[in-house]
């Protein structure tokens, strides 16, 4: 269990220093823009060095940003995904200070393009293991929890605002380059975790009761036990069907291995869950 922990923590370390770098290497120096509040606080960076006598850096205003995210997914989210996501949030913007900024290539669609991978990498792998690089993506899943609607909608309208403004501000060209950046993020990302907020685990195995009672001790799901009988063996086993969030994925994965690792999963990507299915 400490192992998971650790191995939680140093995912998210990583995930946070692979974003600053994204940011300071990359994108800021090419006045091309993040997704999420981490090209919002950019955004506002470059807005109040142009019209105000004020320079605050992006990794200051990212923090301060996501404070009342943190606030609000630790009423409605859950406090251990909580904490990850706000250390994920705290390292990426110490690394932002640490970290000079500085032009690597002058190519802007170079900036664009590795910028938006290196960032995708930070946020896909920081996903996949249960926590998040907190933001727009702890208010979009809260907003999806309420209105069940897919937090790509939320995702779209701030990232389509953050484009508008740079591109009225600083030009469309660099608007143009800043979807490139958000279009090579958004397919990292998906191809590294998912892209689907909701998810179907179809589980095969022998201890179908230590399974349910594992699940349900860590996840608030509801479980349906189906028989199944293998083609090839004529063994006797149960399915358990369960749906989840993608943010409760980690937990499931660890859960099946502990208890029962030659257990066959399939997950199955769920466009829509109708009838009870818990939001909080």
């Amino acid at each position: 269990m400490y192992w998971n922990e650790l191995k939680k923590i140093i995912i998210v370390v990583i995930g946070a220093l692979l974003n600053a770098i994204a940011m300071n290497l990359f994108l800021i120096p090419a006045n091309v823009y993040a997704s999420g509040f981490a090209g919002l606080a950019q955004l506002l960076s470059s807005l109040f060095s142009l019209f105000t006598p004020f320079t605050i850096s992006t990794g200051i205003l990212l923090f301060i940003l996501n404070v009342p995210a943190t606030i609000l997914a630790w009423k409605k989210v859950g406090k251990s995904f909580t904490l990850y996501s706000f250390l994920s949030v705290f390292l990426m913007s110490f690394f932002m200070e640490v970290i000079p900024v500085l032009k690597v290539s002058p190519d802007i669609l170079l900036n664009a393009v590795f910028g938006g991978v290196i960032g995708a990498i930070g946020v896909g792998i920081t996903l996949r293991y249960g926590a998040s690089t907190g933001g727009m993506d702890i208010i979009a899943m809260v907003l999806s929890r309420m209105k069940d609607r897919p937090v790509g909608i939320y995702l779209f309208i701030l990232n389509a605002a953050i484009v508008i403004t740079a591109g009225y501000v600083y030009g469309w060209e660099k608007a143009l380059y800043t979807l490139v950046a958000l279009y090579a993020a958004t397919k990292v990302v998906d191809a590294i975790h998912t892209k689907h907020n909701k998810l179907t685990a179809l589980i095969i195995t022998k201890k179908s009761d230590e399974m349910k009672a594992a699940i349900h001790s860590k996840l608030v799901r509801g479980i349906t036990i189906l028989p199944a009988k293998g083609a090839f063996t004529n063994e006797n086993k149960e399915m358990l069907m369960i749906v989840i969030t993608r943010y409760e994925l980690y937990d499931l994965e660890r859960i099946i291995k502990e208890v029962d690792p030659r257990a066959f999963t399939n997950i199955v990507e769920t466009a829509g869950v109708f009838g009870l299915f818990r939001k909080e």
